[in-house]
């Protein structure tokens, strides 16, 4: 594949992601300010209209464009180096561009790299695929407001009093949105992981957010979890923004792992209201963006 034109394309992803809601994240808003009255209301309405400028304009959604999260499904005759070099230039120009707000800064110096591009950054996740050519990449921009809310349980914890069992659970994402009132740009979404060990519990959490809001869970006990505890997240009255109101989460997505006898975690990923993911699939040299 043509270095260039992947860049082309992995660019016009990201200027997508960073200025473009996609149409389920939009018309969840558009739901939920139609059930809310006051200042609730005015808020989610707000959004809105942020999002149709943002659109118009090609500028961010919010100004925290966040981190750049790229999963890659890709087939064997595709290099997944080339890809990664790909991605990195687009992030550089997308900044260049004002896409994206330079935000790779190193933990020790404090120097922002100035494009995006630094150490882990941007985080590439890669997975081969059966069809040799295929190449289909996800991107979410995550940004640091709705990162600072996500919380990790060991259960049991005894000052949730959660136990090791799906009460537990419901426990913890309860006290997960507690936390994030007030810090998360509400109503976003929370993604749940259950089991793995301590890193691959917080990546099932996250990778809920490449799912769509109106998609129904695979698995009938997850799918009755999601829907429950986005109702009684909701019954909490945080709403939009922490003003109160029914909107306090636009869904809770959640995923599971095999985890050991002697471990039981449970992480929990918020995600603002400017839930910012896309795909790019290429299919016979033709690129295709959801």
């Amino acid at each position: 594949m043509d270095p260039q034109t992947l860049r082309k394309h992995l660019l016009e992803l990201v200027r997508m992601t960073a200025c473009d809601l996609a149409p389920d994240v939009e018309q969840a808003l558009a739901r939920a300010r139609d059930r809310e009255e006051g200042r609730a209301r005015s808020t989610l309405e707000w959004m809105i209209k942020n999002s149709a400028e943002a659109r118009e304009s090609s500028r961010p959604v919010c100004q925290d464009t966040g981190s750049l999260i790229f999963y890659v499904d890709h087939g064997r005759e595709i290099r997944p180096g080339l890809v990664a070099q790909a991605a990195r230039e687009a992030a550089a120009e997308a900044t260049e561009r004002s896409y994206l707000r330079p935000n790779a800064v190193d933990p020790i110096t404090g120097k922002n790299s100035k494009n995006n591009v630094g150490r882990g950054s941007p985080y590439f996740h890669f997975n081969e695929v059966e069809d040799d050519n295929a190449l289909r990449v996800r991107l979410m921009l995550k940004g640091g407001g709705s990162e600072n809310c996500g919380a990790q349980y060991t259960l049991p914890d005894n000052t949730i009093e959660a136990s090791r069992d799906l009460t537990g659970v419901k426990r913890c994402i309860l006290d997960a949105a507690l936390r994030a009132q007030g810090f998360g740009c509400a109503p976003g979404v929370l993604g749940v992981g259950i089991g793995g060990d301590r890193m691959t519990s917080f990546m099932e959490s996250k990778e809920q957010f490449f799912r769509k809001l109106d998609d129904q869970n695979l698995d009938p006990l997850l799918a009755e979890l999601e829907d429950e505890m986005h109702k009684k997240v909701c019954e909490l009255g945080i709403g939009p923004m922490g003003f109160g109101g029914r909107t306090t989460v636009l869904g809770v997505k959640v995923g599971i792992r095999h985890r050991l006898p002697a471990c039981y975690f449970v992480s929990v990923s918020y995600t603002c209201w400017a839930y910012r993911r896309r795909s790019l699939e290429i299919v016979n040299g033709e690129a295709r963006y959801a």
